[in-house]
């Protein structure tokens, strides 16, 4: 391998260089300005239920959503949304609430003041907030709102929503070129203008810049990623990126993934939500869940040790090293929440369980704690590495409770902070 291969395949990712932003702060969320990227989620109850909309809010907050939208779409909706916010503060959940209006936003944030309040941050879609001469005065109207409120805004672009005028004139416009681009290409350009316009527009009305946020959403990866890349060099505000209608199951888990890692490597993205649809009774909290594995898994965020865990082939017949991989994450997930607060950077550990000596001693000498688990035929012994030395030799019927235990001390004793006291108790 040559000097100049070995340099190109060391050179640090492009996320390590991420593209300047304004910084944005809602409620008390930072967004943008070299802020680590924040983990948005929405809800899907009827706003108008206060309690309901709160208890998924807390359960969202709870799986690591830093902001949360709800929808206010009626006025019911809109009256019930300082009482979310103050059944919220109730439980101690701080997250912040946007609130996403379409159509008739600007009547109801100037019928409900309390809701115009309690909201700490506006997403408006440009293509839904009026037509023809109703456009511009209703836009106006959000940005007042958003002004006397002191809110930040996200101007939000959808694909399926986008402004039919402005698609048109530009298709007519660009029909009239000598060699005309796709229709594909002109809605992507439509796109990222709609929100580039819009949000010149907020800041001639009296907009910071640093209280808009962009989005340009669509449901194919290809011109996300056109959209995106086009967003990024041509201003400084903060990217929200999501896939709109990503899909169900492993589908759209796989879509998202695949769209958002693309541009968060390329330093472009400073919150991001995955628009997954739930199955029937399906757990909401999915889409925090796959949002916090992207980012943990791009080294962007660390929320929780890392488990790399043997996918298992014929020299493991055993499944005893999957029971035990499962049992060492579910013990992480519950201790978290205390480790979170006792151990500050143990959410950085890396974790080994590995199930033969092909690569199992290798693995786990790389991973900060890891063991070994004796494959088919293998001499029944399961060493553990601890930063790269062998610290024990686990064998018999507690190997599982052994190794765990190893964990639990090997967290408290690297990541527990260093003690204030004097000497002598002084």
């Amino acid at each position: 391998m040559t000097e100049a291969v070995l340099r190109g395949c060391l050179r640090p990712p492009e996320y390590a260089r991420r593209r300047k932003s304004l910084r944005m702060q809602v409620g008390g969320a930072a967004m943008g300005g070299g802020a680590p990227v924040a983990v948005q989620a929405m809800t899907d109850t009827d706003t108008a239920d206060a309690a309901a909309t709160a208890a998924q809010c807390a359960e969202l907050a709870r799986a690591g959503a830093e902001m949360i939208r709800i929808t206010v779409n009626t006025p019911a909706a809109a009256r019930a949304t300082a009482e979310v916010r103050a059944r919220l503060d109730d439980e101690g959940v701080d997250a912040p609430l946007i609130g996403d209006f379409h159509f008739n936003g600007h009547k109801l944030l100037a019928g409900f003041p309390d809701c115009a309040r309690a909201l700490a941050k506006y997403r408006i879609n440009p293509g839904n907030v009026g037509r023809g001469e109703k456009r511009d005065p209703h836009f106006a109207a959000l940005i007042r709102a958003a002004l006397e409120n002191e809110k930040p805004i996200r101007i939000g672009v959808n694909w399926g929503s986008l402004d039919s005028e402005l698609l048109a004139r530009m298709m007519d416009e660009n029909g009239r070129e000598k060699n005309p681009a796709s229709a594909e290409e002109v809605t992507r350009r439509a796109l990222s203008a709609s929100a580039l316009t819009s949000a010149q527009t907020a800041e001639e009305l009296g907009m910071p810049p640093e209280r808009i946020a962009l989005s340009c959403k669509t449901s194919r990866i290809p011109d996300l990623l056109a959209v995106y890349r086009e967003l990024a060099g041509a201003c400084e505000y903060p990217l929200h990126l999501g896939l709109t209608e990503a899909g169900m199951g492993t589908a759209g888990t796989v879509s998202t993934s695949a769209a958002l890692a693309l541009l968060l490597s390329e330093g472009i993205g400073d919150a991001v939500r995955a628009s997954l649809t739930p199955p029937p009774e399906g757990d909401r909290c999915e889409e925090v869940r796959v949002c916090r594995e992207l980012l943990q898994g791009l080294g962007l965020r660390m929320f929780k040790p890392r488990v790399a865990a043997c996918p298992g082939c014929g020299r493991t017949t055993s499944d005893f090293f999957r029971r035990l991989a499962a049992e060492v994450e579910g013990r992480i997930a519950l201790r978290m929440p205390e480790w979170e607060k006792k151990y500050p950077g143990a959410a950085g550990l890396n974790v080994a369980v590995m199930g033969c000596v092909v690569n199992g001693p290798g693995e786990s000498r790389h991973a900060d704690i890891g063991i070994s688990l004796p494959g088919t035929g293998e001499n029944p012994v399961a060493p553990v590495f601890a930063d790269g030395e062998k610290v024990a030799a686990l064998k018999g019927e507690n190997i599982a409770g052994e190794f765990i235990a190893m964990l639990e001390r090997y967290v408290e004793e690297r990541f527990a902070p260093p003690s204030t006291s004097a000497p002598d108790g002084r």
